[in-house]
């Protein structure tokens, strides 16, 4: 199991921080029509800065893990053979590089930069950036996750008190189900206090992780949205799983994760959904 230390740790968030200030920044509220293209629909968007953050991450994590198996969102959109491989990489590091690229292409400030390192199938460091504030959100197994301010200042986090399921607030993306079965999903919102959905991970990840939201119901699996994401919310004391009650794991492509405050409210928020 790789172990990340404290100067690495830092590393990763410089080369993250340079990306963000060298491919993204500029190109906010810079979009044009020229510089975004769709990937599987309509609202699946690449952009120029998708592309040169991938880039430039991928060579400086590629430099800094020799030999890890590097897998980018968007080398995974040209070669979907590649995310085969994360399940049996000894040493793998996952990028999103403009999560929320949606929002960013529109000029919404919602969006984020995601890595996650995973050794032997298992997250061991997730790191997220919000290069709009210049802050991130990291953790290490065993380590606790932190929020780590643009002036270094850091402070720990703690996921959301468990409340009853009608006081809850949450994500839960019902036009990222399939359509036969948001009707059953959109019979559950009621049950809870309030529910809704940023169209990007990095942020929904930030809320549940710092207790502003109780629970998040992802319907699709990808590890650039949530190897890293777990782990941070994990170690600020959540519990997730599959809606199966199976574990996640970073290799997993299929399913239905529900994060919540500790496993009480897993399955409370689980029985709430029960006629999805």
């Amino acid at each position: 199991m790789r172990e990340i230390s404290d100067a690495l740790l830092s590393a990763l968030m410089e080369d993250m921080r340079q990306a963000a200030e060298a491919e993204i920044l500029p190109r906010f509220l810079g979009v044009t029509a020229e510089g975004i293209r769709t990937k599987t629909a309509p609202d699946d968007l690449v952009t120029d800065a998708d592309l040169g953050a991938e880039r430039r991450l991928t060579e400086a994590f590629s430099a800094r893990f020799p030999g890890a198996l590097i897998i980018g969102e968007e080398a995974v959109s040209a070669d979907p053979a590649l995310l085969r491989r994360l399940a049996g990489a000894d040493l793998a590091v996952v990028i999103d590089p403009v999560d929320g690229t949606w929002n960013f292409a529109h000029g919404v400030p919602l969006f984020g930069m995601i890595v996650a390192i995973v050794s032997g199938g298992e997250t061991v460091a997730g790191l997220i950036h919000y290069p709009v504030t210049g802050d991130f959100l990291v953790a290490r197994q065993g380590q606790g996750a932190w929020h780590i301010a643009r002036d270094s200042r850091q402070t720990r986090l703690s996921v959301a008190p468990s409340v009853p399921v009608g006081e809850m607030h949450g994500f839960l993306p019902l036009p990222m189900f399939p359509a036969e079965e948001q009707p059953a999903y959109a019979q559950c919102l009621p049950r809870f206090a309030r529910t809704t959905t940023w169209r990007c991970s990095a942020f929904e990840y930030r809320a549940v992780a710092t207790g502003a939201m109780s629970f998040s119901l992802n319907a699709e699996l990808k590890p650039w949205d949530h190897a890293a994401g777990v782990l941070i919310h994990r170690e600020a004391g959540g519990h997730s799983a599959l809606l199966t009650a199976e574990a996640y794991r970073p290799a997993m492509t299929s399913g239905r994760l529900l994060l919540a405050p500790d496993a009480g409210s897993w399955e409370a928020i689980a029985r709430s959904l029960g006629g999805a």
